[in-house]
């Protein structure tokens, strides 16, 4: 194990650029096979990237608050201290780093905007108490957890499709929860990678002997000293000071959130992304106590976004020359035409995989993927759930090694990408194995 783990995190070191330059890359290389594989006029190329550029912002401004959101839930003082009480009882770097991912797994599992958020806070927790902790791995081994995202609460295609009025209702009808992320198959994946993949993480610490670089609390320190400054301005109790840390205010406010969201649930109403958003907004106002303290853990989340906000746009334009030029049909195409009804699920989890690299969205990529494969589904007359699910498990195997969502984990840890990669590399390999083998068995209980 160690030599694997050393041999992909030298790679990584040598030859992986930053995420925002590998979407540069992505860019030039997706407007290459566009003009050579599927003859697309390189003037039309770049019309299709200039207007597909900013076609995502909404969605962009979704996925940025639902970070922010979810890192203002983590660093909640009720939730801090639940994750300092799991940190009093962990001693040793493998026990720290097992505990580290099944937080990201089970975080990642309930939402991913917060599994995102609660892998690493806990990573960082755990690397200041536990000493000879790896920081690298620990915080590579909680952001291996947000697969666990394409198998639970927030998965974006089987929550989509199971919604009336869905955009592929027409042609698949609805698809209920209880046939995809709560059927037996896709629950025992989630308990296996729950098992499977903490122990392989834990495996590639390093022994005795071997380098480990710990996080020096030195460091730490530095980073915080700015957080105290505004407790120490405005001591004066005036009226405005009182409104800010008003108890009250928050309370009024957040019930009226919580309320809003029962009432939209006892009349029917559908969960997607802006409702989740509303949900976690206001509880997180509920758990802040006051205006003031919400607003500071906001700020401090704002921070994790940058990269997201920056290169989303690009990816847009990716998925916008992707389908106009027809690359996605042409990638679908050669899995499908190889496939068969008890075989599709398999061809579309890997084909779903290499998309993923274009479209590191499970609602953008459903949208470019999604027609080829429920036409499929429907030709060869395999399970639409299942097909669907093969999307969705690609999309997440996928995210293991697509550096765009490890953006917060780089922000919350002041790691470079080839810090971490070569460790996600390796789990991304187990994490293959498994849902490969869920894809190849279902179709067949």
């Amino acid at each position: 194990m160690s030599k694997i783990t050393a041999f992909f995190t030298e790679l990584m070191r040598k030859y992986l650029p930053d995420p925002f330059v590998f979407a540069i890359l992505l860019t030039l290389l997706t407007m290459v096979l566009a003009f050579a594989v599927e003859s697309r006029p390189a003037q039309l190329v770049v019309q299709d990237w200039g207007k597909g550029f900013w076609s995502l912002l909404a969605f962009t401004t979704q996925m940025a608050v639902i970070l922010v959101m979810g890192y203002v839930l983590a660093a909640a003082p009720v939730v801090n201290r639940f994750l300092d009480k799991i940190t009093s009882h962990v001693h040793t770097p493998r026990q720290a780093i097992i505990v580290a991912t099944i937080v990201g797994c089970v975080g990642s599992y309930l939402n991913w905007g917060f599994g995102l958020v609660i892998g690493g806070i806990m990573a960082r927790k755990l690397a200041l108490k536990v000493k000879g902790v790896h920081y690298p791995l620990i915080i590579a081994a909680a952001y291996t957890g947000f697969t666990m995202y394409s198998l639970g609460f927030s998965a974006t295609i089987p929550v989509l499709i199971s919604t009336k009025g869905h955009s592929f209702e027409s042609t698949m009808g609805i698809i209920p929860l209880t046939e995809t992320i709560f059927s037996a198959p896709i629950l025992i994946t989630s308990l296996v990678v729950l098992i499977a993949l903490p122990l392989l993480n834990a495996a590639m610490h390093p022994k005795k002997g071997e380098k480990v670089v710990e996080l020096d609390p030195a460091t730490v320190a530095k980073e915080n000293q700015g957080g105290a400054a505004s407790e120490l301005l405005g001591d004066e109790k005036t009226l405005a000071w009182r409104l800010n840390n008003s108890r009250v205010l928050s309370l009024l406010i957040g019930l009226s959130g919580m309320g809003y969201v029962g009432l939209h649930f006892f009349q029917g109403g559908n969960l997607d992304l802006n409702m989740i958003n509303f949900f976690i907004l206001f509880l997180g106002i509920l758990l802040l106590k006051t205006p003031m303290q919400y607003v500071e853990k906001v700020n401090e989340g704002v921070k994790t976004i940058g990269g997201i906000i920056l290169q989303f746009p690009f990816y847009a334009g990716i998925m916008a020359i992707m389908h106009g030029s027809g690359l996605v049909e042409s990638i679908a195409h050669i899995f499908v035409n190889i496939s068969n009804a008890d075989t599709l699920p398999l061809w579309g989890l890997i084909s779903s995989f290499v998309i993923n690299f274009f479209a590191p969205s499970g609602g953008g990529h459903w949208v470019l993927q999604g027609p080829f494969m429920i036409d499929a589904a429907t030709t060869l007359g395999a399970s639409q759930a299942q097909t669907a699910m093969s999307v969705m498990l690609g999309n997440g195997w996928n995210d293991l090694v697509q550096p765009f969502w490890i953006l917060p984990a780089l922000a919350l840890s002041k790691l470079k990408l080839k810090d971490i990669m070569g460790y996600t590399v390796v789990s991304m390999m187990l994490v293959g194995v498994i849902y490969a083998a869920t894809m190849l068995i279902w179709p067949h209980l």
